[in-house]
Protein backbone atom coordinates (compact mmCIF):
# COMPACT_ATOMS: atom_id res chain seq x y z
CA UNK A 1 0.00 0.00 0.00
CA UNK A 2 1.22 3.50 -0.84
CA UNK A 3 1.16 5.99 2.03
CA UNK A 4 1.18 9.75 1.52
CA UNK A 5 4.69 11.17 1.86
CA UNK A 6 3.40 14.52 3.14
CA UNK A 7 2.40 12.72 6.31
CA UNK A 8 4.87 12.78 9.20
CA UNK A 9 6.69 9.44 9.43
CA UNK A 10 5.20 8.65 12.85
CA UNK A 11 1.63 8.92 11.52
CA UNK A 12 2.50 6.89 8.39
CA UNK A 13 3.87 4.14 10.64
CA UNK A 14 0.83 4.30 12.93
CA UNK A 15 -1.64 4.01 10.04
CA UNK A 16 0.46 1.29 8.41
CA UNK A 17 0.48 -0.64 11.72
CA UNK A 18 -3.30 -0.42 11.92
CA UNK A 19 -3.65 -1.57 8.33
CA UNK A 20 -1.25 -4.44 8.92
CA UNK A 21 -3.46 -5.81 11.68
CA UNK A 22 -1.40 -4.51 14.58
CA UNK A 23 -4.07 -1.99 15.42
CA UNK A 24 -7.39 -2.18 17.16
CA UNK A 25 -8.37 -5.59 18.45
CA UNK A 26 -11.69 -6.07 20.15
CA UNK A 27 -12.47 -2.40 19.78
CA UNK A 28 -10.67 -0.93 22.75
CA UNK A 29 -7.03 -1.89 22.49
CA UNK A 30 -4.63 0.86 21.44
CA UNK A 31 -2.47 0.50 18.35
CA UNK A 32 0.82 -1.30 18.87
CA UNK A 33 2.69 1.95 18.18
CA UNK A 34 2.15 4.72 20.71
CA UNK A 35 1.05 8.00 19.17
CA UNK A 36 2.03 11.43 20.35
CA UNK A 37 -0.83 13.77 19.54
CA UNK A 38 -0.73 17.28 20.86
CA UNK A 39 -4.30 18.46 20.94
CA UNK A 40 -4.73 20.85 23.84
CA UNK A 41 -7.57 23.05 25.00
CA UNK A 42 -8.53 25.96 27.19
CA UNK A 43 -11.99 26.03 28.73
CA UNK A 44 -13.07 29.66 28.94
CA UNK A 45 -15.05 30.21 32.14
CA UNK A 46 -16.65 33.03 34.08
CA UNK A 47 -14.77 34.21 37.18
CA UNK A 48 -17.81 33.61 39.41
CA UNK A 49 -19.86 30.94 37.63
CA UNK A 50 -23.49 30.28 38.40
CA UNK A 51 -24.51 26.78 39.47
CA UNK A 52 -25.64 26.12 35.88
CA UNK A 53 -22.33 27.29 34.46
CA UNK A 54 -20.28 25.26 36.93
CA UNK A 55 -22.29 22.14 36.19
CA UNK A 56 -21.75 22.73 32.44
CA UNK A 57 -18.03 23.37 32.94
CA UNK A 58 -17.67 20.11 34.86
CA UNK A 59 -19.48 18.08 32.19
CA UNK A 60 -17.68 19.78 29.31
CA UNK A 61 -14.32 19.23 30.99
CA UNK A 62 -14.99 15.50 31.41
CA UNK A 63 -16.13 15.17 27.78
CA UNK A 64 -13.28 17.14 26.25
CA UNK A 65 -10.65 15.48 28.48
CA UNK A 66 -11.82 12.05 27.30
CA UNK A 67 -11.90 13.11 23.63
CA UNK A 68 -8.51 14.84 23.69
CA UNK A 69 -6.95 11.86 25.47
CA UNK A 70 -8.30 9.51 22.78
CA UNK A 71 -7.06 11.74 19.94
CA UNK A 72 -3.64 12.10 21.55
CA UNK A 73 -3.31 8.37 22.26
CA UNK A 74 -4.32 7.27 18.75
CA UNK A 75 -2.90 10.00 16.50
CA UNK A 76 -0.20 12.61 16.29
CA UNK A 77 -2.61 15.37 15.31
CA UNK A 78 -2.07 18.80 16.82
CA UNK A 79 -4.53 21.59 17.52
CA UNK A 80 -5.09 24.24 20.16
CA UNK A 81 -8.77 24.42 21.05
CA UNK A 82 -10.77 27.14 22.76
CA UNK A 83 -13.79 25.61 24.46
CA UNK A 84 -16.86 27.54 25.58
CA UNK A 85 -20.19 26.99 27.28
CA UNK A 86 -22.61 28.84 24.98
CA UNK A 87 -26.25 28.28 26.00
CA UNK A 88 -27.56 29.73 22.72
CA UNK A 89 -25.98 26.89 20.70
CA UNK A 90 -28.66 24.23 20.04
CA UNK A 91 -26.27 21.26 20.35
CA UNK A 92 -22.51 21.80 19.97
CA UNK A 93 -20.28 23.17 17.22
CA UNK A 94 -16.65 23.23 16.23
CA UNK A 95 -14.89 25.26 13.55
CA UNK A 96 -11.55 25.34 11.82
CA UNK A 97 -10.13 28.14 13.97
CA UNK A 98 -10.25 25.76 16.98
CA UNK A 99 -13.38 27.08 18.71
CA UNK A 100 -15.60 24.44 20.28
CA UNK A 101 -18.92 25.55 21.78
CA UNK A 102 -21.36 23.46 23.78
CA UNK A 103 -24.98 24.53 24.22
CA UNK A 104 -26.98 24.05 27.41
CA UNK A 105 -28.38 20.60 26.49
CA UNK A 106 -26.36 18.30 28.78
CA UNK A 107 -26.89 15.27 26.53
CA UNK A 108 -24.39 16.80 24.08
CA UNK A 109 -21.73 17.25 26.77
CA UNK A 110 -20.30 13.83 26.02
CA UNK A 111 -17.12 12.31 24.65
CA UNK A 112 -18.96 11.33 21.45
CA UNK A 113 -19.96 14.94 20.79
CA UNK A 114 -16.50 16.25 21.70
CA UNK A 115 -14.80 13.78 19.32
CA UNK A 116 -17.19 14.74 16.53
CA UNK A 117 -16.74 18.49 17.06
CA UNK A 118 -12.95 18.22 17.36
CA UNK A 119 -13.04 16.56 13.94
CA UNK A 120 -14.61 19.77 12.60
CA UNK A 121 -11.80 21.83 14.13
CA UNK A 122 -9.32 19.54 12.34
CA UNK A 123 -10.92 20.13 8.93
CA UNK A 124 -14.10 18.08 8.54
CA UNK A 125 -16.28 20.39 6.40
CA UNK A 126 -13.82 23.19 7.12
CA UNK A 127 -11.09 22.86 4.49
CA UNK A 128 -10.47 22.72 0.77
CA UNK A 129 -9.05 19.22 1.23
CA UNK A 130 -12.35 18.12 2.73
CA UNK A 131 -14.25 19.59 -0.22
CA UNK A 132 -12.04 18.00 -2.86
CA UNK A 133 -12.00 14.54 -1.25
CA UNK A 134 -15.75 14.64 -0.61
CA UNK A 135 -16.97 16.21 -3.86
CA UNK A 136 -18.63 13.00 -5.10
CA UNK A 137 -20.32 12.13 -1.79
CA UNK A 138 -17.79 9.33 -1.19
CA UNK A 139 -14.33 10.01 0.25
CA UNK A 140 -11.71 9.64 -2.47
CA UNK A 141 -8.44 9.78 -0.49
CA UNK A 142 -6.34 6.58 -0.44
CA UNK A 143 -5.51 6.51 3.28
CA UNK A 144 -9.13 6.65 4.43
CA UNK A 145 -10.20 4.13 1.80
CA UNK A 146 -7.49 1.67 2.85
CA UNK A 147 -8.57 1.92 6.51
CA UNK A 148 -12.30 1.47 5.90
CA UNK A 149 -11.67 -1.52 3.63
CA UNK A 150 -9.36 -3.10 6.24
CA UNK A 151 -12.17 -2.91 8.80
CA UNK A 152 -15.35 -3.41 6.79
CA UNK A 153 -14.37 -5.25 3.60
CA UNK A 154 -13.34 -4.47 0.06
CA UNK A 155 -16.58 -2.73 -0.89
CA UNK A 156 -16.64 -0.42 2.16
CA UNK A 157 -16.50 3.35 1.66
CA UNK A 158 -16.75 6.51 3.73
CA UNK A 159 -19.75 8.57 2.68
CA UNK A 160 -19.66 12.31 3.18
CA UNK A 161 -21.98 15.23 2.70
CA UNK A 162 -23.76 17.93 4.60
CA UNK A 163 -20.55 18.57 6.49
CA UNK A 164 -20.32 15.07 7.98
CA UNK A 165 -19.04 11.59 7.21
CA UNK A 166 -20.28 8.07 7.97
CA UNK A 167 -19.70 5.43 9.15
CA UNK A 168 -17.47 6.35 12.11
CA UNK A 169 -18.44 10.04 12.03
CA UNK A 170 -20.07 9.76 15.47
CA UNK A 171 -22.90 11.97 14.22
CA UNK A 172 -25.52 10.49 16.59
CA UNK A 173 -25.50 8.78 19.98
CA UNK A 174 -26.51 5.44 18.43
CA UNK A 175 -23.17 5.38 16.58
CA UNK A 176 -21.19 5.34 19.84
CA UNK A 177 -18.99 2.43 20.88
CA UNK A 178 -15.41 2.30 22.08
CA UNK A 179 -14.41 0.68 18.77
CA UNK A 180 -16.24 3.31 16.72
CA UNK A 181 -14.63 6.09 18.77
CA UNK A 182 -11.15 4.68 18.13
CA UNK A 183 -11.92 4.24 14.45
CA UNK A 184 -13.29 7.79 14.27
CA UNK A 185 -9.93 9.17 15.42
CA UNK A 186 -8.00 6.96 12.98
CA UNK A 187 -10.28 8.02 10.11
CA UNK A 188 -9.79 11.71 10.95
CA UNK A 189 -6.00 11.18 11.05
CA UNK A 190 -6.20 9.42 7.68
CA UNK A 191 -8.32 12.28 6.30
CA UNK A 192 -5.56 14.67 7.33
CA UNK A 193 -3.09 12.37 5.55
CA UNK A 194 -5.31 12.58 2.46
CA UNK A 195 -4.98 16.36 2.47
CA UNK A 196 -7.91 17.52 4.58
Amino acid sequence: MQMTNALPRRRRVLIAAVLAGAGLVGGSAAPALAADGEITYTLHTEANPTADQQDAYDKITAAVNAAVTRYNNLSDLTKELNVYYAPGVPTAEGNGNGDLRFGENRSYMSERTALHEIAHTLGVNQSGGWSSNCSTGTWTGPNVNALIKSWDGDSATISCGGGHFWPYGLNYDNEWSEQNADRHVLIVAAMKADGM
